[in-house]
């Protein structure tokens, strides 16, 4: 009998390790856009979640106790940055679960607006298809990190999922160029599109950043706000610029954009992905799904 029961224990401690060792780690990323950024490189290999769902407003949220327990449970957290995640709360759950935190826009040279005498950093690089290479690149040495065993694995998905993105850039210019630039002026609903602007030469009066009558956040992080004067502001130049057309956002309220188009009687181009990507089964579900239907709605309504 006692080697019987000693067998059976040697039994379910084999059959637990085996079980511990099949166990993937776990990634909470704040926005769907590093969550998409860390499946590509990821596979199969880790289990990816996401506390941001699509079409919610990274500025403005506020954790839930779900997203706590989420964060607790992950091998490795990761946050877009810049001050994305508004009041750092990404940050603060990965601090307060005590879990390594990776900020991807880390190495990113960003662009720095002024507001009221303040200077800060615009968090929506992601734009440049140049600066999304770099998520992944910081992405893919957090990873190695956690899992040095999949060091291969992930360096051969990272090395495929660049050169995609690298065809994107290409994609994306080749699409911009039939849009003549005195007609390359983008207004949106908030400042997410400055660093688009910039790198794809955009709004060349305005030092190629974006139009909108509200600022990089709908909170009360700095760059937030709609004043009457930032509203005639942007209506002034839509009239001087001669903007073909107005874009609202998939994570703004459309009410400010819809009011800038009557006020300058431009049509309404389209909707466009901004702080967020797609619904499942859409076609800006991924990064590269985003992107790829902004420049085709931006394109319809400009050329």
């Amino acid at each position: 009998m006692k080697q019987w029961m000693l067998f059976f224990c040697v039994f379910l401690s084999m059959a637990s390790g085996a079980v511990s060792a099949e166990k993937k780690p776990i990634l909470v990323c704040s926005t769907t856009q590093v969550a998409d950024f860390a499946r590509q490189i990821a596979g199969d290999r880790c289990e990816v979640r996401c506390i941001l769902a699509p079409g919610a407003d990274p500025h403005t949220y506020s954790p839930t106790p779900d997203d706590a327990k989420m964060v607790i449970s992950a091998d490795l957290a990761l946050q877009s940055g810049l001050h994305l995640e508004g009041k750092n709360w990404m940050a603060t759950l990965a601090k307060d679960a005590n879990k390594p935190l990776v900020t991807c826009t880390d190495g990113v040279s960003s662009i720095q607006l002024s507001k009221d005498g303040q200077t800060f950093s615009d968090p929506h690089a992601w734009f440049s298809v140049k600066n999304a290479a770099i998520y992944v690149q910081n992405i893919l040495k957090a990873m190695i990190r956690l899992d040095p065993a999949g060091k291969a694995q992930y360096e051969r998905r990272a090395k495929l999922y660049l050169r995609q993105l690298n065809v994107l850039d290409g994609w994306i210019r080749e699409q911009l160029e039939t849009i003549p630039p005195p007609r390359r002026i983008l207004v949106t609903s908030h400042d997410a599109f400055n660093y688009f602007c910039r790198e794809y030469k955009f709004n060349a009066q305005h030092d190629y950043l974006s139009l909108a009558p509200v600022g990089w956040s709908t909170g009360g992080e700095v760059g937030a706000g709609m004043t009457p004067d930032r509203f005639k502001t942007v209506a002034e130049s839509v009239r001087k610029y001669g903007a073909a057309a107005v874009f609202v956002e998939t994570s703004v309220n459309p009410k400010l954009i819809r009011e800038i188009a009557n006020e300058t009687g431009v049509k309404v181009g389209g909707t466009l992905y901004s702080d967020s990507m797609g619904e499942r089964g859409s076609a800006g579900e991924t990064y590269i799904g985003m992107m790829r239907e902004n420049v085709l709605a931006i394109c319809e309504s400009l050329q």
